[in-house]
């Protein structure tokens, strides 16, 4: 390389170590290593194609050395990859048996052939180091939350700047009813953090009840530091979320933590969620009270619990029956979901009815 090339390379190498944040002695690493396959494409012989190199690029200077590696034996028999007791200690006296001896083979053009033939490759190790941290900064961040500003739209995918990469914003993973504008900052859940050809791909839903997680870990000092602990979330994005809490300590009460003072906790995160309906319940270690409690805001009579098929009948008044129900079924489904048990609800004039029938014919059989 010529004195001035050299300058101006170093010093564009330790600029992309600064503006990159990318280790200087990997960048010089990659650069040799391009660099030795330069070598090989452009000066070694057609015999010599499997010859060990080495090349070693001053970090100051940009001087660049080529060196042929050999082991160092008694008899030759290949001398593209062994040298000689005898000449390895003409080059270096301290050399022994088994040692690798590095001969220079620097060829008197290689700089600039080096540089042009190079250059594509240094690139495209230097794409892939800052591919690579990105990928290593966000893996880190797999199922957490984060912050993202709206890019576009296209082909049903919202595209959404996080800085560094864009994340994609799949149909399925979209609220329904969010319109989703140009510059609109959103907090989104990470699902998924993948490698690909084209770099790292980061998947993000405004649907996953892991989003409502993270944000009541924000809003709520005591879910954060462990007191409150959430138990279980079931969401259907966009409608509603029943989630259930509990306190490790007596004199907390879950349910008013994160509702916070005048709801302020839970209302931060209702217009994050563009106000989605968040039913904050208290979660049980005994089915029957976590069942009742899960069918908030019904109020419940009695719950009938079958261990082995892991049902529950349920009664309500008859005039919470819809609400216990909830439109198109959706309190009692998102109940079902958050406790992990089915759930058949019947009014009290429905239980009495059956239970009727059910004392009328077991007198019938007796008869």
């Amino acid at each position: 390389m010529s004195t001035g090339f050299k300058e101006e390379f170093i010093d564009a190498a330790k600029q992309l170590v600064v503006e990159k944040g990318i280790s200087e002695e990997m960048l010089f690493s990659t650069i040799e290593d391009a660099l030795v396959a330069a070598y090989k494409k452009n000066f070694a012989k057609s015999h010599a194609k499997e010859q060990n190199v080495r090349v070693w690029v001053n970090r100051e200077t940009g001087e660049t050395h080529v060196y042929s590696l050999k082991e160092v034996v008694e008899e030759v028999y290949d001398d593209v990859i062994e040298i000689s007791l005898e000449d390895a200690r003409e080059i270096n006296p301290r050399y022994t048996l088994e040692d690798i001896a590095e001969i220079e083979i620097t060829p008197r053009d290689f700089g600039r052939v080096a540089a042009q033939a190079a250059k594509q490759v240094v690139i495209q190790r230097i794409k892939e180091a800052e591919r690579n941290l990105i990928y290593n900064e966000f893996i880190t961040k797999e199922f957490d939350i984060i912050t993202g500003i709206v890019l576009r739209k296209d082909r049903g995918n919202v595209f959404i700047d996080l800085g560094k990469i864009e994340a994609v914003l799949g149909p399925n993973e979209q609220m329904p009813g969010e319109a989703y504008v140009f510059n609109e900052k959103l907090k989104l859940y990470i699902c998924e953090v993948k490698k690909s050809s084209k770099g790292p791909q980061i998947v993000v839903s405004r649907t996953h009840p892991g989003l409502v997680k993270r944000l009541f870990e924000l809003e709520v000092p005591e879910i954060y530091s462990g007191i409150v602990e959430i138990k279980s979330i079931a969401r259907e994005a966009g409608s509603r979320t029943k989630i259930a809490v509990f306190s490790k300590e007596e004199d907390v009460d879950p349910m008013g933590a994160c509702v916070g003072p005048k709801g302020v906790r839970v209302q931060n995160i209702v217009n994050e969620l563009r106000n989605e309906k968040i039913d904050i319940i208290k979660w049980s270690k005994l089915p029957e009270e976590y069942i009742a409690h899960a069918l908030s805001p019904a109020k419940v009579i009695s719950v009938d619990i079958d261990e082995d098929s892991k049902s529950a009948k349920v009664v309500v008044d008859d005039n919470q029956l819809s609400l216990a129900i909830g439109k198109e079924g959706q309190n009692v489904r998102l109940a079902a979901r958050l406790t992990g048990w089915k759930i058949d609800i019947k009014s009290k004039s429905q239980a009495e009815a059956a239970e009727a029938k059910r004392v009328e014919d077991a007198q019938e059989e007796t008869l």
